[in-house]
């Protein structure tokens, strides 16, 4: 069965919108962490705001990494798109946790969500995670779009902490509700 690992950057108070985050610089230890998960994928699964907005940048990178990552299956949850055109790409039909759970069940590797926070939050409620990877900037923004849905617990098991040089600490988590 393939896993579903959600992969976010986040602030220490678990604010998950990237333009909220403290400034840091971009380092080899943050690039390694983001090339072992790119290597883990095998597809991607997006939110319509983050597929419009990676559509609407990533073809336009270059190098290695972008050319992996542009390569990847994605899979859209969306009720309002109609046509994908960063491909390639496939709109999920129906309720998304029966959706997932189909996706989980098929063959291939690990499907990654990047962003796309209501569809993480959905996918935690229901126990479709399987693993929380996460980079936490050094600060605390204060307001903003949490990665925990609010006034819901989500109990989780540390599986990795590796502070960087930077500030930034690497994170991954098993939701404890996780189903093998």
């Amino acid at each position: 069965m393939r896993k579903l690992i959600v992969t976010e950057f986040i602030s220490v108070d678990g604010i998950a919108e990237v333009e909220r985050l403290p400034a840091v610089v971009w380092n080899d230890e943050m690039n390694r962490f983001k090339e072992e998960e790119l290597a883990d994928s095998s597809a991607m699964l997006l939110g319509r705001t983050t597929y419009q907005i990676f559509a609407g940048s990533w073809p336009k990178e270059a190098g290695d990494f972008a050319d992996r990552f542009n390569a990847l299956p994605k899979y859209v949850a969306s009720t309002s798109l109609k046509a994908l055109d960063w491909k390639p790409a496939e709109l999920l039909r129906g309720a998304l946790p029966e959706a997932v759970r189909t996706l989980k069940q098929g063959s291939g590797g690990n499907i990654y969500v990047h962003g796309s926070l209501s569809v993480a939050q959905e996918l935690l409620r229901h126990g479709l995670v399987d693993r929380v990877r996460l980079l936490s900037y050094p600060g605390a923004v204060g307001q903003g779009k949490p990665l925990f849905p609010q006034g819901e617990q989500v109990p989780l098991d540390l599986i990795l902490a590796k502070p960087f040089s930077n500030g930034v600490v690497a994170l991954e988590y098993a939701p404890v509700t996780a189903k093998p």
